[in-house]
């Protein structure tokens, strides 16, 4: 997208067109300009320009641009869609659902479920592991997130008893590829050696560096994959090149954000709040660490709108059903 907007009152005009945004987004699903029909997957079609849809001269089924996308089944016009994605991914401390709110003209309601979908665009699909052999080291640490159970009302104290442990607090496991200048976090159910190596052995490379805190998690166990080091924080945060402060980085960036911006975040969305911080933690500077600019952020979260899909009663908790990667 050689013409994509560069800043946000850029892209605000930008996408005011709905013809513009249906564009936009069906040259990311479709690249060699053939929309497929959501049903039999035909390529013989015609567009039925009132009603910005196609219809499939195979099945006879209308399909539009926003089927197979997080768009599905919204009444909110593409424009307003896009505009939040751009605040979304380039508001250094997030947004919250009333800014959204106020300044597209919808409810607040609305506004908490389209950036929960927006959120799930912004995951991470890579397999690859961090880390290598010929690779700088990976920092590897944990942090707590939430509320003292002491401050809490009886009936959440309840809740938290039984999934945030006794602290009341979640445990989110960060790991950070210094070369690579990704990282990944995830919510564990608790801190417990098998829990937390197990995650690593996931997500980093036979062989790798690894660097950690003394905690006793990671005492045994790592040194038969991994060159392990670690620091004692009691005595000094830094030892050498060893150390974890890449990671305390993203959590200060991580916190701020909760704490600021959404105030309260239950343990149940958690992980899509994380996504959002991670995406914009890696978007900073591409690999060759030179600074990615507002719209290279943009088309980049643009990439993740395809093939997944949120429902209002998944990410509310009364479907059993997982949302679809």
């Amino acid at each position: 997208m050689t013409d994509s907007p560069k800043t946000l009152q850029a892209a605000i005009r930008h996408f005011e067109n709905q013809e513009v945004c249906i564009d936009t987004v069906a040259n990311l699903r479709w690249p060699d300009g053939v929309p497929r029909c959501s049903k039999c997957r035909g390529t013989e079609h015609y567009y039925l320009k009132t009603q910005k849809r196609w219809k499939c001269k195979k099945c006879g089924r209308q399909f539009s641009v926003k089927q197979g996308t997080i768009f599905e089944d919204s009444p909110i016009p593409l424009d307003k869609w896009l505009t939040a994605l751009w605040m979304l991914v380039n508001c250094k401390n997030g947004i919250s659902s009333y800014e959204i709110a106020r300044d597209l003209g919808i409810t607040q309601k609305s506004a908490w479920f389209v950036l929960q979908r927006l959120r799930l665009a912004l995951k991470d699909r890579s397999f690859t592991k961090l880390g290598g052999t010929e690779s700088g080291p990976v920092e590897v640490d944990e942090t707590f997130v939430g509320g003292q159970k002491k401050n809490m009302h009886a009936d959440k104290k309840i809740r938290y008893e039984a999934k945030g442990g006794a602290s009341g607090k979640t445990v989110v496991q960060g790991i950070l590829d210094r070369d690579a200048r990704q990282v990944r976090a995830k919510v564990l159910p608790d801190v417990k050696r098998e829990t937390l190596q197990n995650e690593i052995l996931k997500q980093v490379k036979y062989g790798s560096k690894v660097y950690t805190d003394d905690a006793v998690a990671y005492e045994q166990g790592l040194q038969r994959r991994f060159v392990h080091e670690f620091v004692n924080k009691t005595e000094t945060y830094v030892r050498g090149q060893i150390h974890v402060n890449g990671m305390e980085n993203f959590w200060a960036l991580l916190k701020r954000t909760l704490r600021g911006t959404y105030v309260a975040v239950e343990p149940f969305h958690l992980d899509r709040y994380l996504d959002e911080q991670v995406f914009r933690y890696n978007h900073r500077k591409d690999v060759d660490g030179n600074k990615l600019t507002d719209a290279d952020r943009f088309n980049a979260a643009l990439l993740g709108i395809a093939g997944r899909r949120l429902t209002f009663a998944e990410v509310t908790g009364k479907s059993g059903s997982e949302a679809t990667f």
